[in-house]
């Protein structure tokens, strides 16, 4: 339960001196889960935010996907918690039938058993040991993340409540006849030995043969082309397109079937393409899906060849053959009968492969479960195009539309053991029963269960609302449900939203299972290629949370992510976020060290310099940019902003400007030691979402508070006598510091072309009068190492910059020639800049047609080219005679 009123304690600023995550990263998380931060109460009167996990896989472990997109939802629901919401991020499991079932047959295979010598009972039974010993390995891993999910609520798909979930929708959708059973086509894999879905065929281009063969005999002959030779073992028509004048003669007579002792019809059928190959194509019903489709309209028998092994059934001198075995067979028969009128190998073609075991898949007639999805499909698409469903970002809405507008029926019969039993009861006398969750099956000689169970995916499509209790009207159905956000990946538009979107609109009467779909892109690896174990390129991610800490994971993942683009992520970029981390604290150890505090009211803003002036606008519009990119799941903007303003802004800037001010003590340092406080506080709270570990340290230290995780969410900082509507801003003291900024950047620059140490000291006499800068002469003189002007000084070089002259004594140091050789070069450079901007903005034609933007950002173009001329020029200038 989140508490967002904390009673402060004495602040420690006592701090080690590096920051070890292996140290207190467990610890943390332990406490945050033992102190309850993350279980929700259905009972608050708060505003509820919830989030449901996409539950992995019972057999999987985490990878960089897993951690990717956790990242982003936990740090979208610890903000939200911060911010006041009744916040569940709710945790849960899939299992996984088909990979499960694998494993533990694999696990019996080593046994020398199979799963029929156990027998279906104590086969389920084998698999809950298993999923008991062995399942669930992510969930210790997400806990290392820092995942901020409701353990208490944990979930899966098997459990008792899930369970009857999915008799309960199972029995809705076929009392509403939209759940059928019916001999079709479907995709079957011979090593799964089940049907599997559409969207679970892999297509790639493999290396087969194509062969033209002659059917027919004399004058009625022509000839089709295969991939599959094979499966002429099962022809029972040919197909010629009704106006394709070659084939007339033929159409409605029987032609003789080569190896067979067959003969099968000529039919007329628009589907077939006479501008495609011969014109004429061999019709399979049992055996491919388009065949099926002209067998039904001519009412052509369907012959099964193979057997659910891919082995060949068909009485002859190819039974017992493995498909591919039989596939040179019968090629090798046709080809010494002088069938074979041309063959083509290598032939590139697109051929199906099961997703898991990467097995040909064999389309094949069988009798399955389907649910009737046109009603679903059109409801799960009018809640997007209404707009009670957003779908961002916004242009992945035509992928999401193409696949609802085009959805086939959804084959949901699985001829395994582990998983949802199908709840259909067969009678002796062909009756049919579908038994509810609270009903009794019929029993009595005769009456059996289907031995199929369902897709997985089908219980998974239940996920937002049967964890909360449905179909019981629970609290937490009540409370959290519709679900705010789905945060996946694209490429399970398919596999899974689509089917949330269809039951969650079905089963809650119209109420939309999420309010938005946030859709991430894909982890690459730091050349964009695909991570795949044959690239050698996988990541586990567990080792660079070792390695660096998950903080650093965390902020590079969030760093990358920009909706719906995939994220390339590299070793380099996860050292460089450790990096920050330590920037961080090594900041906040120094700060308070020398009196940073939340303690007491922001000094009125007439004791502020404008040093703490700046960072305090600054900050503000930090806050404003954060929660805009927050709402427009912008987490890579959002992460640069939040790393621009720390290490550029606070600790680059800030805390070195501040320096002089804190070693001189008094008023001025109290002033400047509670603004940074402030800003501590404020930067630790909106990082926190995103790197909670590093954070939740830092800000416990600095607050003396109990925890960040239940801290509320910065608003504006508002400082005593200068109260504005959206907080503090000061764009004086902004352009003030960004003169200041200017300044030293180009001293600094020229220092560093003159080859001169950081901190070799210079003696330098500073025209800073009738400028803001005056008052920071002694900060300047600190960051630049300018020593004050002595006797016999003699200005070797002026810089002259933001309205000030910065004199130079650099005798004996500097290099006049190679200098002024510089500048002229960069001095040419302006000038063709210059000249190129000019001729746009002088080019009528562009004028007319370029966007106001366009040209907006030429002339910005034209003005810094003209004052980089100017600068330059003075600096030529200034140089002494060579």
């Amino acid at each position: 339960m989140t508490d967002n009123t904390q009673t402060p304690s004495t602040p420690n600023s006592e701090l080690p001196t590096q920051y070890a995550p292996a140290e207190v990263e467990g610890k943390l998380y332990e406490r945050w889960v033992e102190r309850g931060y993350f279980t929700a109460d259905a009972a608050s009167e708060k505003p509820a935010y919830t989030i449901v996990i996409p539950p992995p896989n019972v057999t999987g472990s985490l990878h960089l996907g897993h951690a990717f997109q956790h990242t982003l939802m936990d740090a979208l629901t610890r903000r939200k918690r911060m911010q006041g919401y009744e916040s569940l991020w709710l945790p849960g499991m899939d299992h996984a039938g088909i990979a499960t079932q694998n494993k533990v047959e694999q696990q019996l295979a080593e046994e020398g058993k199979s799963r029929h010598d156990l027998g279906r009972e104590e086969f389920v039974e084998r698999v809950w040991q298993w999923k008991e010993e062995y399942g669930g390995k992510i969930l210790g891993q997400m806990r290392r993340l820092g995942d901020g999910v409701d353990w208490s609520r944990e979930r899966f798909t098997m459990d008792e409540g899930l369970s009857k979930a999915v008799q309960t929708i199972f029995k809705k959708l076929y009392d509403d006849e939209l759940i059928y059973r019916a001999e079709r086509i479907i995709n079957w894999c011979p090593r799964c030995l089940t049907a599997i879905s559409d969207i679970e065929v892999e297509y790639q281009e493999d290396a087969g043969e194509l062969v033209s063969i002659k059917y027919g005999e004399g004058e009625d002959t022509l000839v089709v082309a295969t991939t599959r030779a094979e499966t002429m073992l099962g022809d029972t028509a040919v197909a010629v397109h009704p106006d394709d004048e070659r084939y007339q003669h033929l159409i409605g007579k029987q032609i003789k079937l080569p190896l067979t002792d067959r003969t099968i019809p000529v039919v007329a059928d628009t589907h077939v393409d006479p501008e495609f190959g011969t014109g004429a194509v061999k019709v399979t019903p049992a055996h491919d899906p388009n065949d099926f489709a002209i067998g039904q309209r001519h009412d052509l028998p369907s012959m099964t060849i193979m057997d659910e092994h891919g082995v060949i059934t068909v009485h002859g001198p190819f039974l017992g053959l493995d498909r591919f075995e039989a596939r040179s067979a019968v090629v090798g028969a046709l080809r010494s009968q002088g069938r074979i009128v041309a063959e083509k190998r290598p032939y590139m073609h697109s051929v199906g492969h099961c997703s898991r075991c990467k097995t040909t898949v064999e389309p094949r007639l069988s009798m399955q479960w389907w649910v009737k999805v046109g009603p679903l499909a059109k409801a799960a698409g009018d809640a997007v195009r209404d707009g009670r469903v957003a779908i961002h970002p916004a242009d992945m809405s035509k992928r999401y539309f193409d696949w609802v507008d085009n959805m086939n029926d959804w084959c949901i019969s699985r001829q395994l053991w582990w998983g949802h039993r199908i709840p259909i009861w067969y009678g002796p006398n062909g009756e049919i029963v579908c038994v509810g969750p609270d009903e009794q099956p019929p029993t009595g000689e005769g009456w059996h269960q289907d031995t199929d169970v369902l897709d997985t995916w089908f219980s998974s499509g239940l996920w937002p609302f049967s964890t909360l209790g449905w179909p019981e009207k629970t609290p937490d159905l009540a409370k959290f449900y519709s679900t705010d956000v789905l945060l996946t990946g694209h490429d399970i538009i398919f596999f899974w939203v689509a089917r949330m979107m269809m039951f969650g609109l079905y089963a809650m009467d119209g109420e939309v299972p999420f309010k938005t779909i946030a859709l991430t892109g894909l982890v690459r690896d730091e050349r964009g290629k695909k991570m795949s174990k044959s690239f050698g390129n996988v990541v586990d991610p567990l080792d660079w949370m070792d390695k660096y800490g998950s903080d650093a994971v965390r902020f590079t993942l969030a760093k990358g992510a920009n909706p719906g683009t995939d994220v390339p992520i590299g070793e380099d970029w996860v050292q460089a976020s450790r990096n920050f981390a330590n920037k961080i604290w090594n900041a906040t150890r120094f700060a308070l060290m020398n009196g940073a505090t939340v303690e007491g009211e922001l000094p009125p803003v007439e004791q502020l310099s404008a040093t703490d002036r700046w960072i305090l606008s600054r900050l503000n519009k930090t806050v404003a940019q954060v929660d805009a990119y927050y709402e427009d799941f912008q987490f890579a903007k959002l992460s640069e902003a939040l790393y621009h303003f720390a290490w550029d802004e606070v600790f680059d800037w800030y805390v070195e400007l501040s320096k002089t001010t804190f070693f001189a003590g008094g008023e001025g340092a109290k002033a400047s030691g509670r603004v940074l406080g402030e800003v501590l506080d404020v930067l630790m709270r909106l990082l926190h979402p995103v790197v909670p570990f590093v954070t939740e340290t830092l800000w416990t230290t600095l607050t003396g508070r109990e925890s960040i995780v239940v801290a509320e969410w910065p608003a504006a900082v508002s400082v005593p006598g200068a109260d504005a509507p959206g907080g503090f801003r000061d764009e004086a003291a902004e352009a003030e510091i960004e003169n200041l900024q200017q300044v030293v950047t180009e001293v600094r620059r020229f220092r560093a072309d003159q080859g001169l140490q950081p901190g070799q000291k210079v003696p330098a006499r500073l025209d800073l009068a009738g400028t803001e800068l005056a008052a920071h002469e002694a900060a300047i003189r600190q960051l630049l190492r300018l020593q004050p002007e002595g006797e016999g000084f003699s200005a070797t070089a002026t810089l002259p910059v933001a309205g000030a002259t910065v004199a130079l004594d650099l005798s004996g140091t500097i290099d006049v020639a190679a200098e002024r050789k510089r500048l002229t070069k960069d001095l040419g450079a302006a000038e063709k800049e210059k000249q190129q901007a000019e001729a746009k903005l002088g080019n009528e034609a562009f004028l007319a047609k370029a966007p106001d933007n366009v040209v907006d950002k030429i002339k910005g173009r034209l003005a810094k080219a003209e004052a980089d001329i100017a600068r330059i020029q003075a600096q030529l200038a200034a140089l002494p005679a060579a």
